[in-house]
């Protein structure tokens, strides 16, 4: 008898789980009324909301111009949500299926700007988090989004904010590489350290933090007793950087200034 009650009961609950919804209010609205007030959600800051009638609309009439135009502001409301990488996902899809949409350069900048939020976390707090931990993808993505912007769409009116956000990320991935050799340095790693060093040089040849990054060299070259290529680094850095910290003083073999300098 318990055996038989027990069997009813669940039944009774598996049934009353796949019971179907009938209150959807949106059932009968048209593409055009979803969307307005999918717009309305996402303009009064309701994100969530906006996302589901963004989705709602695009299944319903998949095939319409205003499904085009939500798989755009549903990467809009991600981005506002501080979901970067729902974000990104929808401006790839966007950019896959509409590649010759008289939007799709907004598709490239919000996919930049996405992954562009995602990284402040990665140099905002340079103080609180071991340099070595952290992983620039963010940013390299982020980059390559404004570059093909910028160079596919050179007339867009999102490529001058594109470019200076691409100044921001070279500096931001060079200051990387550079304390990431700063601390391989203190820790006595200076081929490691060299590396970084030389990697930043290389790739962001113009970027300011090659200042810390060429003295860091001269002091592991130094500390390897690589003489050569230590006053090599030594040349590149006064010539560069005349005016730099790090050069202020005079070269003396005997007891070099350099190993003074505060890394």
């Amino acid at each position: 008898m318990k055996r038989s009650l027990l069997v009813l009961l669940l039944i009774g609950l598996v049934g009353c789980g796949s019971t179907p919804t009938t209150n959807d209010e949106t059932k009968n609205w048209s593409a055009q009324k979803i969307y307005a007030e999918a717009k309305d959600m996402l303009n009064s800051g309701s994100y969530d909301k906006s996302i589901k009638l963004f989705e709602t609309l695009e299944a319903r009439y998949p095939y319409g111009r205003y499904a085009q135009q939500a798989q755009l502001e549903v990467a809009y409301a991600y981005y506002k949500d501080n979901e970067p990488v729902s974000a990104v996902a929808a401006c790839d899809r966007f950019i896959k299926l509409h590649p010759n949409h008289p939007n799709v350069d907004y598709a490239y900048y919000l996919k930049g700007l996405a992954n562009f939020t995602e990284d402040q976390s990665l140099f905002a707090r340079i103080a609180d988090q071991d340099m070595t931990e952290r992983d620039p993808r963010s940013a390299n993505s982020s980059f390559e989004s404004f570059r093909e912007l910028s160079t596919r769409f050179p007339n867009s009116k999102y490529t001058p904010d594109a470019i200076a956000r691409m100044k921001y990320l070279v500096d931001a991935l060079a200051w990387h590489e550079v304390h990431v050799a700063q601390y391989y340095y203190k820790r006595g790693a200076y081929i490691a350290a060299v590396n970084r060093a030389q990697y930043a040089l290389v790739h962001y040849p113009q970027a300011p933090a090659n200042e810390l990054g060429l003295a860091i060299m001269v002091r592991a070259y130094d500390a390897m007793g690589t003489n050569d290529l230590r006053d090599d680094a030594l040349r590149v850095l006064q010539k560069n950087f005349p005016a730099s910290k790090y050069v202020n003083g005079n070269f003396d073999r005997k007891k070099p200034w350099w190993r003074f300098w505060e890394l």
